[in-house]
């Protein structure tokens, strides 16, 4: 299929940043009591580059950026901490602020495209309601827009499909009108919320080239959560690993992939297949993650980690710099950075064999 919107050529501000997360925490009500499920996250996503929130599911991701966007369920509720879009506050905002904010400011792209779109009301009514909401566009003048946009984002025959309903579209055209209703008023910020989920391999693709195109055009920042390794090493630009509500380690996808500081970081990049020999086992994580009611006083990877010791356990490691642009959340970054797992120092000794 041949892409449209080719970037167009633009001067980027790329270390001017959209959004800036600090100290964000999230609590949910349990009948058991209060659960902390977001504790101190904080990162900051730059204008036309991506930033990927990295890590197994239940990590606190989608809940990092459903709290940034003001649609925590009811159990749920953000504890403290400041989310600067442009540098309005979003976690400040009443809710008739955040619903002006919606569209122009912050769009989002969510992981069940059937789900977030309503099965009654044709793909054009739903696409042209943020024109008539936000420029007061007539009907007919929505309408307009909608074709356009179904357009842009590569919808066959726009002017026809634009009467039908979501159950009429494939999974992939329905991810592209997502898209499409999530841009349509160029917001300064997008959130894409698993967006691929549930696509084949082929159409995956094709919906990453479709965003990558948009973040160069519209010159967004870009907030992609993934547990996808690949994916952030194509796609982002710099990458937040996420473990139990916390953050374990951040800075570009360059520097994090190459020279990992966090003990979970280097285990999910180890448990990646590669090259290797048939018959083979592969590495993975021993373990689980904790359970969010029952967080370790101490580092919260204690239980999975191969370096733990006894400060570990008795003193839960800050977020520090660990290296240009890097930060890791252990008492042992330096350590990780430097030591080989047991498969590199074979393969060391393989190669000089």
């Amino acid at each position: 299929m041949t892409e449209i919107l080719e970037p167009t050529s633009r001067t980027q501000s790329a270390d001017q940043a959209v959004l800036e997360v600090k100290g964000l925490d999230v609590d949910i009500r349990t009948p058991k009591g209060i659960v902390r499920v977001v504790s101190q996250v904080g990162f900051s996503a730059r204008r036309g580059k991506t930033l990927a929130l990295l890590g197994e599911s239940g990590c606190g991701k989608s809940m990092t950026a459903k709290a940034i966007a003001g649609l925590l369920d009811p159990v749920a509720s953000v504890a403290g901490g400041v989310a600067r879009l442009d540098s309005k506050d979003l976690l400040s905002m009443t809710a008739k602020q955040r619903r002006k904010a919606a569209g122009e400011g912050l769009g989002i792209v969510f992981q069940d495209a059937l789900a977030a779109l309503n099965p009654v009301y044709t793909i054009g009514t739903q696409l042209g309601e943020a024109f008539r909401i936000h420029r007061g566009a007539s009907r007919k003048q929505a309408k307009v827009e909608a074709i356009e946009l179904m357009r842009r984002v590569g919808i066959p025959e726009p002017e026809t499909r634009v009467n039908s309903y979501p159950h009429q579209f494939s999974g992939g055209m329905r991810q592209r009108i997502l898209i499409a209703m999530a841009v349509a008023l160029s917001p300064n910020l997008l959130i894409a919320d698993e967006p691929t989920t549930a696509l084949d391999v082929t159409v995956q693709a094709q919906i990453m080239q479709l965003l990558r195109n948009l973040r160069e055009q519209e010159d967004m920042a870009v907030v992609l959560i993934t547990h996808d390794l690949a994916v952030v090493a194509e796609e982002a630009d710099d990458v937040c690993v996420m473990y139990a509500g916390n953050v374990a380690e951040q800075g570009s996808v360059d520097t994090v992939f190459t020279r990992p500081t966090h003990p979970y970081t280097k285990g999910l990049l180890s448990s990646v297949p590669t090259d290797s020999q048939r018959g083979a086992g592969l590495n993975s994580i021993p373990g689980s993650p904790p359970e969010l009611s029952k967080i370790p006083s101490g580092c919260v990877y204690q239980d999975r980690c191969p370096l733990v010791a006894a400060v570990c356990r008795e003193q839960r490691p800050a977020l520090r710099e660990t290296g240009p642009g890097q930060s890791a959340a252990c008492h042992f970054a330096e350590q990780v950075a430097t030591s080989q797992t047991t498969e590199e120092r074979l393969a060391v000794g393989d190669d000089e064999k």
